[in-house]
């Protein structure tokens, strides 16, 4: 049975009633794109009819001091079970070990507006710093928000796959009473009476590279202009204060105006008054301002680094390459010494400003976002749902015999080898919940160290919670194996490979890849729970031949590798390993399922009615027939359903040359 055979359409208005809940560093009142995201976007869902809330942490961010760790900790920890709770990035990407111990609890979700490892100024240890804790947190979430289309492609190289990122771009505000000014015969005339306006807007910081704008205006003292740079003086007092000391040296304090953090009324002011806007940043995750300029009807120059290269795309901006101090000078020139083509600039960017976003459309497309992760999360459910249905059946089915087997042979390799401390190393293929482990664990060995491989990523942190919770050295790899990724699947010194409930899906071509690559490094696997194509029920029905003869051609269908083995999978699996010199055991896993299993019995059997409706489209009515019946008699204690499985162990044979690499526990 699939993993999950349900689809849903989900309403983002489904969920406005359930409280969201951002998390910030700081003060959330703080005035830099990051926070005024968070704040807006906040005010813009409350206005669509959710419930959003801000709150800053106390403590040290981005590298989280004590109090940042407890306070984050503590807030978690007061939140109602099922919260959702959106993290920004500078908040949680560098203490995962705190979302571990909520993330089973809470809905935590990541708002990432460009990755740490990526701020200017961090050296190489710092930059491998934030990126290992990053990566980790961000494995730790479920879902993950970004501010550009720019930072969700950065984020695939920290292992964060495209399916669980949504991006909901940033809004503005535009200032209101801008009057476009009109192009006319004489406009030469009048705009050379005017001293242009250049406007900065930024925190000053060596990323935002202010000194680059103040260096290329001082090569322009011959023609007019003056230039304010707003933005928090204390962020960086000591780039601050470089930036004074530069104006200064260059005796530019009559014409730069520092004004510091300015409020919202002052802001649109500045806005208004000015003629251009200029953006020397290094690098940024999205580049809200480029956004607040445009419409405010103000032509931009701007370098391309990281997203403004996409952000800055558009009518009425100079793009120039990041940190090229003359190319900056010479697009200020072309504006500052050309009245007439700055005018025809502000015309440019004026037609632009209808065509940017508000923040009414960046909370659409975050509810967008939402109901996107709920569908998902609703299918992972489904699936673990399944999973925990049958993990009881699962282990009572399980042939103990192979399972002892397999501890015997481990038990003699380390016997063998020098260090008997050496764990135990396992490979668990399609690991889902962690199902395997659970089972396997106890009865084997002691140390263990695992490695879970499965391409869904919530079973996965399901399955790694589990294996810790047992106290096992465990690792996860989430991707989906293809034959010809089989080959270096097994690491070094692996002592077996483990499966279950597997081999029934996949094609032969994939089996055979799987078989070479485990014989060819000369260890033990054991598949277990591998569907022979035989169900037993009793009363019996007359329907029952025809369903079992539709569930095992669907079975042999393609399930994403090819035409599936389905109940040929053990047989021909035992074949292939004792074609290559394999001592094999097989052993029947049967079900044995009563009123009891009454969940697992019904979705069983609804999910072989699914299948049989796939294979033949006009046995519908005689399908749902048989299935009320049987709905019947589980409900009144009167059904009972064998299905019937086999477990498979290969071991390397004595015989088998004892020179294969991963001879060692």
């Amino acid at each position: 049975m699939p993993k999950s055979d349900s689809t849903l359409h989900l309403d983002s208005t489904l969920y406005l009633d359930s409280p969201l809940y951002f998390i910030v560093p700081g003060d959330p009142n703080q005035n830099t794109g990051g926070y005024r995201y968070m704040r807006k976007l906040a005010e813009a869902l409350n206005e669509a009819g959710a419930k959003a809330e801000v709150t800053g942490l106390p403590g040290a961010f981005p590298k989280p001091d004590d109090v940042a760790v407890q306070a984050m900790d503590s807030l978690l920890a007061k939140l109602e079970a099922g919260s959702r709770v959106i993290l920004d990035g500078l908040a949680m990407s560098a203490m995962p070990d705190v979302l571990a111990k909520h993330t089973h609890r809470l809905r935590l979700m990541a708002l990432i507006h460009h990755p740490l490892a990526d701020e200017t100024g961090l050296n190489h240890s710092e930059q491998n710093w934030f990126f290992e804790r990053e990566k980790l947190a961000l494995a730790t979430v479920g879902d993950v928000f970004t501010t550009s289309a720019f930072t969700a492609h950065r984020l695939a190289d920290y292992g964060v796959r495209p399916e669980r990122v949504r991006t909901a771009e940033p809004g503005v505000e535009p200032p209101r009473g801008y009057v476009l000014p009109i192009i006319s015969e004489d406009l030469e005339d009048t705009q050379q009476a005017r001293v242009p306006h250049i406007l900065c807007v930024a925190h000053l910081s060596p990323r935002k590279a202010q000194h680059h704008l103040v260096q290329a205006l001082a090569e322009l003292g011959d023609l007019p202009w003056r230039c304010t740079l707003a933005g928090s003086c204390e962020r960086d007092s000591t780039y601050a204060n470089i930036i004074r000391q530069q104006i200064d040296e260059l005796g530019l304090n009559a014409r730069i105006d520092l004004v510091g953090e300015v409020g919202a009324q002052r802001l649109a002011s500045l806005y208004q008054s000015a003629d251009m806007f200029a953006m020397p940043s290094l690098y940024e995750g999205y580049g809200m301002v480029i956004d607040e300029a445009i419409a405010a009807g103000l032509p931009v120059i701007s370098s391309d680094g990281g997203a403004l290269k996409y952000t800055s795309a558009r009518p009425g901006v100079r793009l120039y390459r990041a940190g090229d101090t003359s190319a900056l000078q010479t697009n200020l020139k072309a504006w500052l010494g050309d009245p007439v083509a700055l005018a025809k600039a502000r015309a440019l960017a004026e037609n632009e400003s209808s065509n940017v976003r508000r923040w009414a459309d960046t909370a659409s497309l975050f509810l967008e976002g939402l109901s996107y992760f709920e569908q998902r999360h609703r299918d992972t459910y489904f699936a673990d749902e399944w999973l925990l249905a049958r993990e009881a059946a699962d282990h009572g089915a399980r042939s103990v015999a192979l399972t002892q087997r397999l501890k015997r042979w481990i038990s003699e390799k380390k016997s063998g080898h020098s260090d008997r401390e050496c764990p135990v190393r396992i490979l668990d293929i399609g690991t889902g919940r962690g199902s395997n482990v659970v089972y396997l664990a106890p009865a084997l060995p002691m140390p263990q160290e695992w490695l879970l491989v499965d391409q869904d990523e919530g079973l996965l942190r399901e399955a790694s919670f589990r294996a810790h919770q047992l106290k096992l050295a465990c690792k996860t790899q989430q991707r989906r194996i293809l034959p010809e990724d089989f080959r270096g699947l097994i690491p070094s010194n692996t002592v077996a490979v483990t499966a279950s409930a597997l081999i029934d899906l996949v094609s032969e071509l994939w089996l055979a890849a799987l078989v070479e690559e485990v014989t060819s490094k000369q260890v033990a696997i054991l598949i277990v729970l591998s569907y022979t194509g035989n169900f037993v029920l009793s009363p019996t029905h007359e329907y029952d031949s025809r369903l079992q003869a539709l569930v095992n051609q669907h079975q042999h269908g393609d399930k994403g590798t090819g035409a599936a083995l389905g109940p040929d999978a053990a047989a021909m699996f035992a074949h292939k390993l004792k074609a290559k010199g394999y001592e094999v055991h097989m052993a029947d896993s049967p079900w044995q399922l009563t009123d009891k299993d009454a969940k697992l019995a019904e979705m069983l059997m609804t999910g072989w009615i699914t299948a049989a409706k796939q294979q033949s489209s006009g046995a519908s009515e005689q399908l749902e027939d048989w299935l009320a019946t049987r709905k019947q008699q589980l409900l009144a204690g009167e059904l009972k359903i064998t299905v019937l499985h086999q477990d498979v162990l290969g071991l390397p044979s004595s015989q088998c040359p004892d020179t294969a690499p991963n001879q060692t526990p």
